[in-house]
């Protein structure tokens, strides 16, 4: 899988949790731009986890603040 599948992928899973519909680019921010409180970023960490089958741990989540980075770090373990 590339980069842009891995993309395309979690794109659509993050759709449901866009509430005001912002425009999702690699430096879109889930705290500050989408708004994603504490509960949001546990079911949307869970939905990529089911997703693609991985585990996404704290330390990970905690260094994790863009949609690029997230995109990168679900590649990586995908590769």
């Amino acid at each position: 899988m590339d980069r842009a599948d891995t993309d395309r992928r979690i794109r659509e899973q993050i759709e449901p949790f866009n509430k005001k519909g912002v425009t999702i680019t690699e430096d879109t921010t889930f705290q500050g731009d989408l708004e994603f409180d504490s509960l949001t970023v546990m079911d949307f960490v869970a939905a990529i986890e089911d997703e693609f089958d991985i585990i996404i741990s704290m330390n990970q989540q905690a260094e994790i603040e863009t949609y690029g980075q997230l995109v990168d770090a679900v590649h990586k373990q995908r590769d």
